[in-house]
Order: structure tokens, then sequence, then C-alpha cells
């Protein structure tokens, strides 16, 4: 099954320097049954486009518990797809939640995706208000939309060291 494991860029050096990631309390995203079922519509790319933007979203959670810790953390939501067998479906949380054991080795990622620069500025919008939005602020939701807006950019996980280095170095 394909999941989208959401992380942050803290979190990519974190799967570079382990050749694993270990999802946060083992949560990732996919295409469940619960989810096609959620849509009336949509092939299987585009309920798999679902499961990412969750887990982007997740990425958002993710960035706010890390600006706790480092204000100048880059504000980039950052989502890993993996090919993995052994996963818990979680419908009890969401209709794309699955739960996964143990970390998950480099052989097993099919892809990074990363915000662009560009999204930078509403990403730390967004952030900030995720909670907010997800009980109804309207000021929030609209926060969470610009964000959304922006379009992850795909990488081959072989391409993941020179990303980091070249588009998103240390301190920014």
């Amino acid at each position: 099954m394909r999941i989208y494991i959401p992380t942050t860029v803290a979190g990519l050096r974190r799967l570079l320097a382990d050749e694993a990631i270990q999802p946060l309390s083992g949560t990732a995203f996919a295409l469940t049954p619960a989810l096609r079922e959620a849509y009336l519509a949509g092939d299987e790319e585009e309920l798999e486009y679902v499961a990412m933007l969750e887990a982007a979203r997740a990425s958002l959670r993710l960035l706010a518990a890390e600006w706790a810790d480092d204000p100048e953390a880059l504000a980039r939501r950052a989502v890993v797809a993996a090919d993995v067998d052994d996963v818990t479906l979680r419908p009890d949380l969401d209709a794309s939640v699955v739960r996964v054991a143990g970390p998950i080795p480099m052989a097993k990622l099919a892809s990074v995706h990363l915000d662009l620069e560009d999204a930078a500025e509403d990403v730390r919008r967004a952030a900030e208000v995720v909670d907010a939005a997800d009980l109804g602020d309207e000021g929030a939701e609209l926060a969470l939309g610009d964000a959304e807006d922006h379009d992850l950019a795909w990488y081959g996980v072989q391409e993941l060291p020179f990303v980091l280095e070249l588009d998103v170095p240390d301190g920014g």
C-alpha cells in the first residue's frame, strides 16, 4: 500500500542520517477503503492525492510543534511516500489514517514532496492556525487554504540530499 508520511525539513534530514523514517506515533495517510467511500467520484490517482494532502496538513501540525523548540525552523510542509505491506487502518481517527509499526527503510520510499520557498509565508500562517481551522474558524480556514493552494514539489528519493543541500540549506 502506498502511504504518505507527514514530516518536516528537519525530519527529512533525520531520514537521510538514519536511512529510515519513523512516522510520529506510527501515523501515516493512505487511500483506504474508508477514504474511497467518502468520495463519490475520483480515480485512484486523485484519491491518493487526497491522502497526500491530508499528510501535508498533518505536516503543518509537526511544524507548529517544531517551532516551539526552534522558531527559525523552515516553514515548509514535507511528505514522504512509501510502499509498505503492513498497515493498520484507523477509520476511527479519519478516513485516510493508517498506522505503521517501526521505521520505514529508504528502500521502501517512493518519493518526497516538499513546499518550495515561495510557500513559506503561507505555510507559517497556516501552521499557526491549523487547529483553529479544524474547529471551524473561518479566518483560519482561509489561511489554511492559502497554504494548500501551493502544490508540493515532487522529488525522487535519490534527489533528497541535493534538494536539502541546494534548496533548503541549514539555517534557511
